[in-house]
């Protein structure tokens, strides 16, 4: 059951309650801060991906995965139609409170209007899930665009997190895709049920987007093997 660990961080945090950051860790990653500010963020303080993606946004805009609205605030400041979608009632709550004009709780997959720019990101894959999920959600995705509407997506190739110090791999092929993970959150030490969550090689990205219909192509590195992705229907 989904508890909203999140959420409740981030309302102490808007509402003057800050005493400690959320705790992030993963099947195969020991524990790290998530800094309550950084979800505060504005555009000079977002990484390079994610200035890029919001000045390649245009037209009637959905930001999916929005936490506090960071996105959707500078969209709107510069005089674009922006829907903001979270999961996370807490994540709602602070963003309708810092000021942005249509934000709903709502999952991806619920979403029924068309867009002319789909933001994701924030390692914006990881809402898939896993690997077997990916045609599903991209098919989705595609019944959401406008003709010439562009999504705009970005996540890292994990792979780095499995090598040895002589440089080998030690991914073993037998399971599923190395970038499937649990994913865990706590914060003021309650634990959210267990996420699962998907980091995307672009290769792999692009050979699925192919199959639906997509094109795709990588619009910018990140400096720590991530990338922004940009999909266009062919």
């Amino acid at each position: 059951m989904y508890k909203d660990v999140f959420g409740k961080a981030l309302l102490d945090y808007h509402n003057d309650n800050y005493t400690e950051d959320i705790i992030t860790w993963t099947n195969i990653s020991d524990k790290d801060m998530l800094p309550l500010p950084y979800l505060f963020r504005n555009f000079e303080e977002m990484p390079m991906i994610e200035q890029e993606a919001l000045k390649h946004s245009n037209g009637k805009i959905l930001d999916v995965g929005c936490g506090t609205g960071n996105h959707s605030l500078w969209l709107q400041n510069k005089g674009f139609e922006v829907k903001a979608i979270d999961i996370s009632m807490g994540a709602v709550s602070v963003a309708k409170s810092r000021g942005v004009n249509i934000v709903e709780q709502k999952h991806l997959l619920e979403e029924t209007e068309t867009y002319d720019t789909i933001l994701l990101l924030m390692n914006g894959t990881g809402i898939f899930e896993e690997l077997t999920k990916l045609n599903q959600y991209l098919e989705h995705l595609k019944s959401l665009l406008t003709k010439k509407g562009k999504i705009l997506i970005d996540s890292s190739d994990i792979r780095y997190m499995y090598e040895d110090e002589e440089g080998s791999y030690w991914i073993d092929l037998n399971q599923n895709y190395y970038g499937e993970l649990d994913y865990y959150i706590s914060y003021k030490g309650e634990i959210e049920t267990p996420m699962k969550w998907l980091y995307l090689d672009f290769d792999t990205l692009k050979t699925a987007c192919q199959t639906v219909g997509f094109k795709c192509y990588k619009i910018i590195d990140g400096p720590h093997f991530d990338y922004l992705a940009q999909l266009k229907l062919f």
